[in-house]
């Protein structure tokens, strides 16, 4: 199976890199891809950088150029749910846009405007499945399904936190992974997006940021190594 594997942070890859062995390197755009076999898969992995729109530019690329199966997502995020502590890990049922604001034209919010798809993208059931098993196995945690929301901003106040988990029932707060969904979903190829929690984003969320976005980084992309060693 090919398989696609994007962090938008050097830290959220470098797990891989590390622990994979003769990956060769190719240019594209602004990408470096890390091409090899991994656990019986042909992987293809990159660092998309920070946003909704490196995530998709990379989302498009991995499925037109490297014709990748499945989409995997790793990487860190803030807490929305107060059950979420640093370290935890959130498997994503669903992603959504949450600063997609068209409202003033009668549209919801994180509602795509004139779409003819949901604007709620549903991650693949079955890699759902394959993560969460992964995760509960390798006792990494607490883990929890949930909705995904991104946008692009660094949330770190706690008035936003109750909004977004309110408005769009989310667990965890990003900027990337409703993106690679969206590309995912327009293109009929399976995704989930695997997000280890580095902050509560709220106030002190920079500094919890900083201080636990290698560690976390890094219990994410264990997830995505035993997800790959248990997939046919």
């Amino acid at each position: 199976m090919r398989i696609g594997i994007i962090g938008a942070m050097k830290e959220e890859i470098d797990y891989f890199l590390k622990e994979g062995t003769s990956f060769t390197e190719e240019k594209k755009a602004h990408l470096t891809l890390y091409k090899g076999s991994w656990h019986g898969h042909q992987v293809v992995i990159t660092r998309c950088g920070v946003g909704k729109v490196n995530a998709a530019i990379t989302t498009q690329l991995l499925i037109d150029i490297y014709h990748v199966e499945a989409i995997i997502f790793t990487g860190v995020a803030g807490a929305l749910d107060p059950e979420l502590e640093v370290g935890d890990l959130v498997v994503s049922t669903s992603c959504i846009e949450h600063d997609l604001d068209a409202s003033a034209l009668g549209f919801e919010r994180g509602e795509v405007p004139m779409f003819e798809y949901s604007s709620v993208f549903s991650a693949d059931e079955g890699l759902v499945s394959l993560a969460y098993d992964a995760a509960i196995s390798l006792n990494e945690g607490y883990v929890k399904k949930g909705v995904v929301l991104s946008g692009d901003q660094f949330i770190a106040d706690p008035e936003k936190v109750v909004e977004l988990r309110e408005r769009f029932d989310g667990t965890c707060v990003e900027m990337e992974g409703a993106s690679v969904a969206h590309g995912a979903m327009v293109n009929q190829t399976p995704f989930v997006i695997l997000r280890s929690i580095s902050d509560k984003a709220n106030g002190e969320a920079a500094g919890s940021f900083e201080t636990f976005v290698e560690q976390s980084a890094v219990r994410s992309s264990k997830i995505v190594e035993s997800m790959l060693s248990r997939m046919k």
